[in-house]
Order: structure tokens, then C-alpha cells, then sequence
């Protein structure tokens, strides 16, 4: 008995994005399948960027490709995205040295974690056992958007999804953990949000001081590690003196 195939993955499409920039979408759905594509492409370019190429923004399924026009024409770059993926560029993802799994300190003391009574409530449990069943998540970082380190991540568990506030809240801290809309993320700078805060950690996502000044790649894994107000102020002390306080392993 033979072992059927698996189906062949959704081959890209090419979305024009203004004159100067080139959307490779590799499908509808958010999952680390279609993810790993979209990494593996911007792993590829890296590598070996034809001329003219400007910058590479990944998203979960999706890569944007900045590009100059008067020196890398679209049928170009078209034809070099191709010859990446023909070449099996998901090779070239692990070079790039994503993949890595991080334990990142979170604490939930209400003190902090400014919605987690809210947040649990609306999903029918008691805040500590929301800060449980989120601290058991292992997360996956799909991608930086909407402010510098802000950091998207999939994996919320399913008893946690709950829709994002029909109106922004007031600024969120630094460091922020939060869930909405069936996923979680990390804020890095204080703005008014949707998501709701179940947590706050001390350590530093973004830090343009530091090299490389993004602390975690997409691609990578995560989880909470509780930790009391006590070892978060420790913690935050640690790393407001520029040091990474998360645990990493390859």
C-alpha cells in the first residue's frame, strides 16, 4: 500500500502594492505551513538579493518586497522571487538562525496585568486560572507590525479567545502581554489599544541600543514563565541595565 502524495503547496500570487512594492501572498490561512514559506522567501532574498532590491517585510502569509523600479523591473523581480523559490529556499530559513525557542518572565499580578479579571471573565473563568491557561501556551512569533517590537503571536489557547474591546483602552505599559481577537501579542511602547493586558514582562523586545536591536525573530517559539512583582521589579532593574533577562534555546 503506496502512501499518497501530499498536495503540492498553493503556488504564490504576485500583488502589486503602489509602484514600488510587491506582495508575494502565499494563501488565505494564518498557520505556520503557509508561515514557513513566507520566511523561507525572505531568508532566500537575504541571501541573494537581485539589484534593486530595497527591503523585505514579512507578515503571516505574505511577503512585502520594496524594490526600486528604475533598477529592478517587476517581470525582474517576479522571475528572481521564482528562481528563490525553485532553488528551496526553506533551506536557507534555518541558516538564518530562526527557529529558536525563548521562555520570556510575564507577571500576572492583577497590579499589572491591568485586564486579566476583565479578560477572564468574558471567557467564564477566574483570573488565575486565565494567567494558567495562558502561562501553558507555547506561542509562535508570526511577525513585527503596527509599532516598533510589537510582536504577533499565534498559539493563544482556544480557552482564551475572546474578541478585541469595541473601543480602544487607555495607553498600555511598557512590555505589555496581551490577548484579543484569538491571538496574543507583546507591546513595547505605551499607546491605547484593543487588546486586552492579561500581563506584563520585563523584558525589553525592542531596544535600539542593543545589537540586534530586536530581541526575537518570526519564526521563533515562546512561552510565559510566571514570575511575582516581586522578581518582575528585580528583573526590570536587570534589564533596564541593558540585560536580556528571557532564557533561549536553539
Amino acid at each position: 500500500m503506496t502512501t499518497p502524495d501530499p498536495e503540492p503547496p498553493i503556488r504564490p500570487r504576485f500583488l502589486d502594492a503602489g509602484e514600488a512594492a510587491l506582495v508575494v501572498e502565499f494563501g488565505a490561512a494564518v498557520d505556520p505551513a503557509t508561515n514557513d514559506r513566507v520566511l523561507a522567501l525572505d531568508a532566500a532574498l537575504a541571501a541573494d538579493p537581485p539589484p534593486g532590491l530595497a527591503e523585505t517585510v514579512p507578515t503571516y502569509r505574505s511577503l512585502m518586497i520594496h524594490y526600486d523600479p528604475l533598477t529592478l523591473s517587476r517581470a525582474a523581480l517576479v522571475a528572481a522571487v521564482e528562481g528563490r523559490l525553485a532553488e528551496r529556499a526553506a533551506e536557507r530559513a534555518a541558516a538564518r538562525g530562526g527557529g529558536r525557542h525563548w521562555t520570556i518572565p510575564c507577571c500576572y499580578d492583577p497590579a499589572l496585568a491591568e485586564d486579566i479579571e476583565e479578560a477572564a471573565a468574558l471567557v467564564g473563568l477566574a483570573g488565575a486560572d486565565a494567567a494558567a491557561r495562558h502561562a501553558e501556551g507555547v506561542y509562535r512569533v508570526y511577525m513585527y507590525g503596527f509599532a516598533p517590537g510589537f510582536a504577533y503571536l499565534g498559539g493563544l489557547p482556544e480557552a482564551l479567545a475572546l474578541p478585541r474591546r469595541p473601543s480602544p483602552r487607555p495607553p498600555h505599559p511598557p512590555g505589555a502581554v496581551m490577548i484579543g481577537g484569538g491571538l496574543a501579542a507583546i507591546g513595547t511602547v505605551p499607546m491605547p489599544t484593543g487588546w486586552y493586558v492579561v500581563g506584563r514582562t520585563p523584558e525589553r523586545l525592542f531596544a535600539p541600543e542593543r545589537e540586534p536591536a530586536f530581541l526575537i525573530e518570526s519564526g521563533d517559539t515562546l512561552r510565559f514563565e510566571p514570575v511575582s512583582a516581586e522578581a518582575f521589579a528585580a528583573l526590570e532593574r536587570r534589564a533596564a541595565a541593558g540585560e536580556v533577562v528571557a532564557g533561549r534555546a536553539a
